[in-house]
């Protein structure tokens, strides 16, 4: 049962947060007041997820998220981020914090990113031991537009995070998330041209409209390629999608505090923040990114 740690000074925040975690059978919850605490928890028994707010007196959420990273590295943490807070949020995830989720969308949207950053966390390593010795490994993998297929590929594609020689632990669940926003963002935006405005809008009717539009034409022959290669200096992702791309020009900048809470932005936010290095093609339907690798002698996942 995956245990969560909520980390806000604010009594009806904790209540509400709480409330929510709760609904989900295999999920337990904790409370802390702030960072100092947070610690004094984790010491006595490590949680699997931190759900942190920012805004605290006494040690803050910048603060124990690198506190976290620092003694903790397996534990990801979570930001609840509000109006005032951008800034630091965006200080917070470069410094090591897993994902975010705005307060106002709580209800809506905290759940399925626990549930995100938890999977990433936990990856299957079964294949750890062979993955681990490679020394160069390419492989390409085409799926069509079915949800089932993503997630195995998700999976998949964990398991190669989790096993690659000389990447931090603290960075196995950040480009594992990564992956996930950007193959996420070519199944619903690319190949089934759905908006992340009306994802927020309406959720209901975003979801019934991926669920038609993936049995109509041109949508359900539209592909996912998926290509991956390791070597000792880098690891590179390359997603493209069959959508018709969109103008990279008009992306806005998600590292500009002001976008953090756009949901447009969300995605390129953190694959930005947990990449090295992160382009577009000129159609906008081909995102690669990429991981630097330590230089020193390979470590195990």
């Amino acid at each position: 049962m995956p245990n969560i740690l909520v980390v806000d000074d604010t009594e009806s925040d904790r209540q509400l947060t709480g409330s929510l975690i709760r609904r989900q059978a295999d999920w337990s919850v904790r409370f802390a007041h702030n960072g100092d605490e947070a610690l004094d928890r984790i010491a006595q028994a490590a949680p699997d997820l931190v759900l942190t707010d920012i805004q605290m007196p006494g040690m803050d959420g910048l603060e124990l998220v690198v506190a976290v990273g620092q003694q903790y590295p397996s534990v990801p943490v979570v930001l609840m981020t509000g109006a005032g807070s951008e800034e630091t949020a965006v200080q917070a995830l470069q410094a090591g914090a897993a994902s975010y989720v705005p307060k106002r969308r709580l209800v809506s949207d905290l759940s399925n990113t626990i549930r995100s950053v938890l999977a990433a966390a936990h990856a299957d390593r079964s294949h750890a031991s062979i993955l681990e010795r490679m020394v160069q490994n390419t492989s390409h993998i085409v799926i069509e537009t079915d949800l089932f297929l993503l997630q195995s590929l998700l999976r998949y594609l964990r398991g190669v995070v989790q096993a690659t020689r000389g990447l931090a632990a603290v960075d196995h669940t950040r480009v594992a998330i990564a992956l996930d926003e950007a193959l996420t963002n070519a199944f619903y935006h690319g190949n089934l041209e759905l908006s992340s405005e009306m994802r927020e809008r309406d959720g209901r009717k975003f979801r019934q409209l991926a669920d038609q539009r993936r049995r109509e034409k041109p949508y359900c022959d539209r592909r996912i390629n998926m290509i991956t290669t390791i070597t000792p200096k880098d690891t590179t992702f390359v997603v493209r999608d069959d959508g018709p791309g969109f103008d990279v020009d008009c992306l806005v900048n998600p590292t500009d505090p002001e976008n953090l809470h756009r949901p447009s932005g969300r995605g390129v936010m953190l694959m930005r923040t947990f990449l090295d290095t992160v382009t577009f093609n000129d159609k906008g339907n081909e995102v690669t990114l990429t991981k630097n690798l330590p230089s020193g002698p390979p470590t195990t996942a």
